[in-house]
């Protein structure tokens, strides 16, 4: 009898897939399309493509939301701050390229180690800690322009990219203090909640004045933006079916994913700083995600 593959690692491996392939297609209702579909208008799609997700998810365990006024403030927490940052990633990519964008903010389990470390009061491995220093020397030649501007204007999306790494850190850190009297399930209900409320924001920053691509447009990004809102439901099935231990390494493959794809598809070469910078980035990310896990065995060690 022939082993069956563990469901676990179906659902890593096309929860990586489905994230790392949107990040790659992110930008082309844009920047592809003539007239172009505005990235705020993505955003909304991607808030609703999130509904059905996770009011399936609530499904599962037949509709228990908890809303005690603790749980209510957890769960918003957690939601506004990835919502936020959301939406300056979908900003940032107006002005700047996914393959850049994206390995800056893929390292945002920095600030959530410093914030455990710091608040938490835990310990991290040294193998994470030297991850952050690589991490910020990432950053650092991923925000570095060619004289020419290699047709990237000004540096309000590195900053836009920095805003979202802090907020998605942050929330990785909410979600792991809530996942202690929470269940992910409602922590997934509030952050649909906190989602629609950028929808007036993205709306207010749309120019209706310009044309705007519905047909294909409105097509095309809805397709998108379901790939990320089936990756994150893939992802929750996969650390239920098996261990965050060997889930999240494959999760942390998504962003290289993203970057190569942009790269062919937008058949461009970076500078060559920014070449070093996305394998530093890569590098940091496995240093700190792998840092993380000794850690959390060397814990589970001890205990036991």
């Amino acid at each position: 009898m022939k082993n069956k593959i563990p469901a676990w690692l179906i659902f890593s491996v096309l929860s990586m897939f489905m994230n790392g392939i949107w990040g790659a297609l992110i930008e082309i209702p844009e920047k592809r399309l003539s007239p172009a579909f505005p990235t705020t208008l993505g955003f909304i799609i991607w808030t609703l493509t999130f509904i059905p997700c996770a009011l399936y998810l609530l499904y599962r365990v037949n509709w228990k939301i908890e809303y005690s006024a603790k749980s209510i403030l957890n769960g918003l927490l957690v939601g506004i701050s990835g919502a936020f940052g959301q939406f300056m990633l979908f900003t940032a990519l107006q002005l700047g390229p996914a393959y850049i964008i994206f390995p800056i903010v893929s390292v945002y389990p920095v600030i959530t180690i410093l914030l455990s470390v710091f608040i938490l009061k835990e310990r991290t491995h040294i193998i994470a800690s030297v991850g952050i220093g690589v991490s910020l020397i990432a950053i650092l030649l991923l925000s570095m322009q060619p004289a020419g501007g290699n047709g990237i204007q000004g540096y309000l999306w590195l900053w836009l990219s920095i805003i979202a790494f802090i907020m998605w850190g942050f929330q990785g850190f909410y979600f792991k203090v809530s996942l202690k009297s929470m269940h992910p399930e409602s922590i997934g209900f509030y952050m649909m909640i906190s989602n629609l409320f950028f929808i007036p924001w993205a709306l207010y920053l749309t120019d209706f004045s310009q044309p705007i691509n519905w047909r294909t447009g409105l097509t095309l990004s809805i397709l998108i933006q379901f790939l990320n809102s089936i990756g994150a439901l893939l992802g929750v099935f996969a650390v239920r079916h098996g261990k965050a231990i060997v889930v999240i390494p494959i999760a942390c493959l998504a962003p290289v994913i993203t970057t190569v794809l942009s790269l062919i598809i937008y058949a461009r070469m970076p500078y060559y700083l920014n070449g070093i910078g996305i394998v530093t980035a890569m590098v940091a990310m496995f240093m700190i995600t792998y840092g993380e896990l000794f850690n959390e065995q060397l814990k589970k060690t001890v205990t036991d």
